[in-house]
């Protein structure tokens, strides 16, 4: 299959310790892949060089066989990141905070309007477009930040622990709107502690501590592997993966 992300050996430094070592993955077209670890094993600062947030020390990342710092704008236009701080503005309206985020990636007229109706369409929140954040339940917060990502039709969405804290209700809202991000064309990096919620949409798993990838493949293989080890569910092979020393 095509491959659309390629990480090949990033590393990063802070202050003279290395917290990403090496980390190097491809992941495929239609795919949500689930990247998974404990607190402080380097998930962020990878997706960080990964998305630009961060200059990365060493190594590359490719999109579409291109070097993403050689095609960064282009790069950016097919990203969506959902940040798991919840980032809109609470003096905008639903409809005007989507409408907003559009903007940013050039969308404009009647194609603008199309899109953010779309978007709100997709998280179930076209009724309360006219509303604004700070009457909104969390879990309406977190599928409208979903809407402002997906505004743009990113071919690439990353989404870091999008569904703490909310309503069981919008908590399945969510992973029906990544199935179906991922059955229309999109590929999504997919970070969460919850592992009934990998368990439910992952197509395949990467699992990192201390910097680096510890396993990595599809997630029935993973199963089937340490199932044979005694390891019934991703809960379990995530603590063995990991340990169960705690990561505050």
């Amino acid at each position: 299959m095509e491959s659309v992300l390629q990480v090949k050996e990033i590393r990063k430094n802070y202050g003279g310790k290395e917290v990403v070592k090496g980390i190097t993955f491809n992941i495929e077209y239609k795919q949500i892949i689930g990247f998974l670890g404990p607190n402080g094993a380097g998930k962020s600062t990878t997706i960080n060089m990964i998305s630009t947030i961060l200059d990365m020390d060493k190594g590359s990342v490719l999109f579409r066989n291109k070097d993403i710092k050689e095609n960064e704008e282009v790069f950016k236009k097919e990203l969506g990141l959902v940040p798991q701080d919840i980032a809109l503005f609470s003096d905008l309206s639903a409809y005007d905070n989507v409408k907003f985020f559009g903007s940013l990636y050039g969308l404009k007229g009647n194609e603008l309007k199309e899109r953010v109706k779309e978007a709100l369409e997709c998280v179930s929140l076209w009724d309360k477009r006219k509303d604004y954040p700070d009457s909104f339940s969390g879990g309406m917060k977190r599928r409208l930040n979903i809407a402002c990502s997906i505004v743009h039709r990113p071919k690439l969405l990353i989404m870091d622990e999008p569904t703490v804290g909310i309503d069981p209700q919008s908590r399945n809202n969510i992973l029906e709107v990544t199935k179906k991000l991922k059955d229309e064309g999109t590929t999504i990096i997919y970070i969460s502690h919850y592992m009934e919620e990998v368990e439910a949409i992952c197509t395949r798993l990467i699992f990192v501590d201390e910097g680096k990838i510890i396993e990595q493949g599809d997630k029935e293989v993973i199963k089937e592997k340490y199932k044979k080890q005694g390891f019934n569910n991703l809960e379990e092979i995530f603590l063995y993966l990991t340990g169960k020393e705690l990561r505050d």
